[in-house]
C-alpha cells in the first residue's frame, strides 16, 4: 500500500461521507442535449464537524469526488450539548427555512431525508427539524448548516458580554 493509499484510507476512517442526492441535469445545445450529473454529498465525523459539498461532472463517480473534496474542504464546528442542540436555531438559505429544536435524550432525528443526514454526520442525536418553504435538497442542505453555525455556546456567549460562565447561568 503506497502512502497516498494510506492516506486516503485513514481519512475514510476519520470521516463520513454520505451522499444526499444526485441529479442528472441537461444542457441543450444545437445538436441536442448533453447530459451531466449534479451531487450534493455531506461529510462528518459524528462528532460536531460537518460540511456539504456540490459537485458537477459528465460522470457520476467524478461528481461525487469533487462533491466530496469540496464538503472536506467546508467543514465547519458546531456545539453540541449531551448529543442535541444548544437551543432552538432556524437557518434560512434562499427560499429554504429550516426550524431546529433540542429533543429530550432518546427521542431520535426528526427530521425530513436531507437534515437526518446532516445531522448524523455531524454527531446529533436527538433532534426536532422541519423544513418549511421548498422540499430543494441544496437549499434545505445549506440552510440546515447556516442555522447549525449559527449555534454559539455558553462560554462564547459568556466571553461576548465579558461575564464569567456562572454569572449567564
Amino acid at each position: 500500500m503506497s502512502v497516498t493509499e494510506q492516506q486516503i484510507a485513514a481519512e475514510a476512517e476519520e470521516f463520513n461521507q454520505e451522499m444526499i442526492k444526485v441529479r442528472r441535469v441537461s444542457k441543450v445545445v444545437k445538436g441536442g442535449r448533453i447530459f451531466g450529473f449534479s451531487a450534493l454529498t455531506v461529510v462528518g465525523d459524528r462528532n460536531g464537524q460537518v460540511g456539504i459539498g456540490l459537485g458537477k461532472a459528465r460522470e457520476v463517480p467524478m461528481a461525487l469526488q469533487k462533491s466530496y473534496d469540496q464538503a472536506k474542504s467546508n467543514m465547519v464546528s458546531i456545539h453540541i450539548k449531551d448529543g442535541t442542540l444548544q437551543y432552538p436555531v432556524i437557518g434560512r438559505h434562499g427560499a429554504a427555512k429550516v426550524v431546529m429544536r433540542p429533543a429530550s435524550p432518546g427521542t431520535g432525528i426528526i427530521a425530513g431525508d436531507t437534515m437526518r443526514l446532516i445531522f448524523e454526520a455531524a454527531g446529533v442525536e436527538d433532534v426536532l427539524a422541519k423544513a418549511v418553504g421548498t422540499t430543494n435538497a441544496v437549499n434545505v442542505a445549506r440552510a440546515t448548516i447556516s442555522g447549525l453555525k449559527s449555534i454559539r455556546s455558553p462560554v462564547q456567549i459568556a466571553n461576548k458580554r465579558s461575564k464569567q460562565l456562572h454569572e449567564i447561568f
